[in-house]
């Protein structure tokens, strides 16, 4: 899905953890004929779905399926992920191609789906950027802004019947607040002040639109560039999370990420921004704002809603991880940002100060 730098070293494995080639080789290779045997390997850096590369030495594929062992209600969601970028796919926001879904468990357990793998750098933190010029650093996040504006305003028709856009942010919140029960590992007393708060001040959406739901720099995968570094978005990953609703939660959640306390989530040893050439996040609200045309006075409510989103994943991060069911690195980390997140997300309600 991204460059061979986003792939774990080391060899293929029969024995991969969440991939049973022994089963998957017939199943793909009765799909695409395969030109040898075939090679899988964990690519780094999810903190949710499993995604691996496959190869057979010819072609390069793409497999995305859910984490072992247990899972929250509606999470998950592969046949989802997958409509969301065969819909997507031919318009003005770039997507993997898709190539097929599976939903027999006889072969790996779980719904999986296959899609085209895409060349390209994935720019997941300071130790990422920190070879970009500032103006290419200012273009990548420009490149950003415009690709989720195209998001917002690509036809709601390619997915209809996909989510149901009426009353979304408040739904929302209370699924996250369920969420939460349902992960929770520990008592944290500011979750209910936070929901709370937040269920007094959910703003009315001015459109509906295709919400990725969990938009951010190291969810795209960015066009190879010569001296100039990259050149453009070649594809958005990532979608388990998608459906129809209110934009501005993806732009809040997008600001959420820029801000550091989010590095022991996403994995990263420093956020973004500790680089010159990337703007503030209110310079990229105001990037969006015009490009967008939305008012963003109620951008408060959704940074903070992002926070509280956030704090609930890397719970269900950190509950996986305590259980054993986490494949990978870095997963141990995701339970000590929690508390700040809420903190965060209090603090941005109380003094409009997230800039």
């Amino acid at each position: 899905m991204a460059a061979d730098a986003h792939v774990d070293a080391g060899s293929a494995d029969a024995g991969l953890v969440g991939v049973d080639l022994d089963r998957l080789t017939p199943y793909l290779d009765a799909a695409v004929g395969l030109a040898g045997p075939l090679r899988a390997s964990l690519i780094a850096g999810g903190r949710s779905n499993l995604t691996y590369r496959l190869t057979d030495g010819r072609g390069d594929w793409v497999l995305r399926r859910p984490p072992v062992g247990h899972v929250l209600p509606t999470a998950h969601d592969m046949a989802r992920e997958y409509r969301v970028i065969d819909a997507l796919h031919g318009t003005g926001v770039p997507v993997p191609g898709p190539m097929m879904l599976c939903q027999d468990h006889d072969i790996l357990g779980a719904d999986f789906y296959v899609m085209e793998r895409v060349e390209g750098p994935v720019l997941r933190g300071a130790d990422d950027t920190r070879v970009l010029a500032p103006d290419v650093a200012a273009r990548c996040a420009r490149h950003l802004v415009d690709i989720l504006v195209s998001l917002h305003t690509t036809d709601l028709a390619v997915l209809e019947g996909f989510g149901r856009p009426e009353g979304f942010v408040a739904r929302q919140v209370s699924r996250w607040a369920r969420q939460w029960s349902l992960t929770a590992t520990r008592e944290l007393p500011g979750i209910d002040e936070l929901v709370r708060r937040l269920e007094l001040v959910v703003p009315q959406a001015q459109r509906a639109s295709v919400v990725h739901g969990d938009y951010r720099l190291d969810n795209v995968i960015f066009t190879p560039g010569e001296q100039g570094g990259p050149t453009g978005i070649a594809a958005v990953i990532d979608w388990e999370m998608s459906t129809l609703g209110d934009p501005l939660t993806d732009l809040g959640l997008m600001l959420v990420y820029w801000d550091e306390i989010t590095e022991n989530v996403t994995g990263t040893r420093h956020a973004v921004s500790a680089n010159p050439g990337f703007p503030g996040r209110r310079d990229l609200a105001d990037a969006y704002a015009t490009a967008s045309g939305l008012d963003l006075s109620a951008l408060d409510f959704y940074v903070a809603f992002g926070y509280f989103k956030l704090a609930v994943i890397a719970e269900g991060i950190h509950s996986r991880f305590l259980a054993g069911q986490t494949v990978g690195e870095g997963f141990e980390k995701a339970g000590t940002a929690v508390p700040a997140l809420v903190d965060s997300g209090l603090a941005t309600l109380h003094s409009s100060d997230w800039s």
